[in-house]
């Protein structure tokens, strides 16, 4: 049987996996269905993030869809194949967390000791900021990293770029709203 056929009978655990092997997309619909739970509760406890879990989950069934190929039913069932795969990019979330609270560390610690705002929230929060500004339009970004980073005037942007003074004070002002949408306490960041 096939996920294709119609049937009033629902898919078996090994019926779907076949399917899911063969690369029908009502066999991966199916496999989520069934076991995407399964898959998110493990991440969740393990991870104590939902967000975090959340893309585990994705990369979860991504990985699965791709490597399709590799599973063997003579090795055990299909959800315990997921679960493998759950439990490696698991492991490589928690891997890229490290890395990121090592690198947030070095940050603070690299940091000049004058600085007047250190510490680890001043590096998350340039980090962020950071990520942010690399969001908006190249215009935007360019306007509020020299005045920001380069410390000029919109006055001496519009001089070294070549831009009408409006323009670069439009454009600090749509990019400057745009990072306070995103960055304000009521947004949500993806």
């Amino acid at each position: 049987m096939t996920a294709t056929s119609v049937t009033a009978q629902p898919f078996t655990d090994p019926e779907v996996a076949e399917g899911f092997v063969r690369g029908e997309e009502e066999c991966l619909r199916i496999a989520y269905e069934r076991w995407g739970g399964l898959v998110l509760a493990m991440a969740s406890r393990t991870l104590g993030d939902q967000r975090e879990a959340e893309d585990v989950g994705q990369q979860v069934f991504l990985a699965a869809w791709r490597g399709r190929a590799g599973y063997r039913p003579e090795r055990g069932p299909f959800p315990g194949w997921l679960t493998g795969i759950t439990r490696r990019k698991i492991a490589d979330a928690l891997s890229a967390r490290t890395r990121r609270l090592e690198l947030l560390a070095a940050a603070g610690a690299a940091l000049p000791s004058g600085d007047p705002v250190t510490g680890p929230d001043a590096v998350l929060d340039r980090l962020v900021v950071t990520r942010e500004l690399a969001r908006l339009p190249r215009l935007q970004r360019e306007v509020l990293a020299l005045a920001y980073y380069g410390d000029l005037t919109q006055v001496q942007i519009a001089e070294r770029t070549g831009m009408p003074l409006g323009t670069v004070k439009s454009h600090a002002r749509r990019g400057l709203h745009h990072m306070r949408a995103r960055l304000g306490p009521t947004s949500r960041r993806p």
